[in-house]
């Protein structure tokens, strides 16, 4: 039997899932939390939680992974200059989605997600 494919096509083309989950992932990282739908947040999790990992190695290689997938100076500056650094000591799990219902005009599922702190030591 055929194996699925991982991801949601979220009713799109290639090229405009692409560009949505660019456009998604760089307000996230500019704004640090947004709204959207259950499906959309699922695959900017996957998508924005990438994005970190590369740019911890810090490295050049992964600047210009980052840079490849986000387009904006004052985000990638961000990245590299504030979120690295936040969750240098975390191994994974750098976004977290919050359900916040449905929304009114059509019933969909809305989801809050935002990027975590750092990760507490405990005492």
């Amino acid at each position: 039997m055929p194996e699925g494919r991982a991801g949601r096509k979220l009713g799109r083309t290639t090229s405009e899932r692409k560009a949505l989950l660019v456009n998604l992932a760089t307000a996230l990282f500019r704004h640090e939390e947004i709204i959207t739908t259950e499906a959309k947040a699922k695959e900017l999790r996957r998508f924005a939680e990438k994005v970190i990992t590369s740019a911890k190695k810090g490295d050049l290689n992964s600047f210009r992974e980052v840079k490849r997938k986000i387009r904006d100076k004052e985000v990638i500056k961000k990245i590299f200059e504030t979120l690295v650094p936040r969750f240098k000591e975390r191994g994974g799990g750098y976004t977290k989605i919050i359900k916040l219902g449905y929304r009114q005009g059509d019933r969909a599922r809305v989801d809050l997600v935002k990027l975590c702190g750092p990760l507490e030591k405990p005492e």
